[in-house]
C-alpha cells in the first residue's frame, strides 16, 4: 500500500510504475483529499492552453496521444513545463475541474506541433471528441494572439492576429464589437471583436491568471506522457 508515501518519492524512484490497481485507486484518493485542502491559485500555462468541458475530458488523452496518466493536485501539476522528461515522453497536465472546465497545458509545442494546421486540427478534433473545445495562444514577444472556439468538430469563432481577416465566425454574445475596422461588414459575420486571448478566456471558460478562492474546484488533475511505456521515473523530482 502507499499510505504515507509522498508522491514525489513514488515518481522519482519509479515506484509509481510498479503500483497495482488497488494502489492506484488509493493514489487517486490521496489526490482528491490533498486537492480538497489545497487553496486554488493562478497557474501559468506559458502562453498556450486548451479548455474542455470537465465531464468530457477523457477525450483529451485520445486526441493528444497521452499515456500512463497519474493523479495529482492543481499545485502538483502546475509546473509541468519544468518537469524532467525522458526519451521524448513529454508531460502534459490536465487540471482538476475548474468552474466546470478542465485546462490542458504543458509542452504542447512538442505534443501538438507549431504549424497552423496542427493548431486548428487539434482544437477541432478535441471538440469532436469532447463536444466543445477552446484554444488560447499568447506570445507577447512574437506578437501572436489567438483564441478559438470549436464545437462538434468545427470552428465556430476565431481570433488570430496572424490571419487575414483576423476575426472569423459569428460574434459571441459576450463580445463587444468594433464597428470601425475594415473587417466590419454589418451583417453579423466576420466582424471585429475587442478581446484578445487573455481577456476572452475568462468569458469563455477559465482565466488561468484568475484562479483563486472563488474558483469551484472538483476532483484531481492528471499528468500524462506523450509516449507509451516510458515510465515516470525522475518525473517527480520537481513536484
Amino acid at each position: 500500500m502507499i499510505h504515507g508515501t509522498r508522491l514525489r518519492a513514488l515518481l522519482a524512484t519509479g515506484l509509481m510504475d510498479q503500483l497495482d490497481a488497488r494502489d492506484k485507486r488509493v493514489l487517486e484518493r490521496r489526490a482528491d483529499l490533498a486537492g480538497a485542502d489545497e487553496e486554488a491559485s493562478p497557474v501559468d500555462p506559458r502562453g498556450w492552453w486548451y479548455a474542455v468541458p470537465a465531464d468530457a475530458y477523457e477525450g483529451v488523452f485520445e486526441v493528444l496521444g497521452l499515456y500512463d496518466r497519474f493523479p495529482c493536485t492543481l499545485a502538483e501539476g502546475a509546473d509541468v513545463e519544468d518537469m524532467p522528461h525522458r526519451r521524448g515522453a513529454m508531460p502534459v497536465f490536465i487540471t482538476p475541474e475548474l468552474d466546470g472546465w478542465r485546462l490542458v497545458f504543458g509542452n504542447l509545442d512538442s505534443v501538438v506541433g507549431v504549424d497552423w494546421d496542427d493548431w486548428m486540427g487539434t482544437v477541432e478534433r478535441l471538440s469532436a471528441r469532447c463536444g466543445r473545445a477552446q484554444m488560447f495562444f499568447v506570445d507577447g514577444a512574437g506578437g501572436s494572439d489567438v483564441w478559438v472556439v470549436a464545437e462538434q468538430g468545427k470552428i465556430r469563432r476565431r481570433y488570430a492576429t496572424e490571419s487575414d481577416p483576423e476575426w472569423i465566425g459569428a460574434p459571441l454574445p459576450w463580445e463587444e464589437l468594433g464597428t470601425d475596422g475594415e473587417d466590419f461588414d454589418g451583417d453579423g459575420t466576420n466582424v471585429e471583436g475587442t478581446a484578445g486571448a487573455e481577456e476572452a478566456c475568462g468569458a469563455l471558460s477559465v482565466d488561468p491568471a484568475e484562479i483563486g478562492g472563488g474558483t469551484r474546484v472538483r476532483g484531481h488533475g492528471w499528468l500524462a506522457l506523450s509516449a507509451p511505456g516510458i515510465g515516470h521515473e525522475e518525473l517527480g523530482l520537481l513536484l
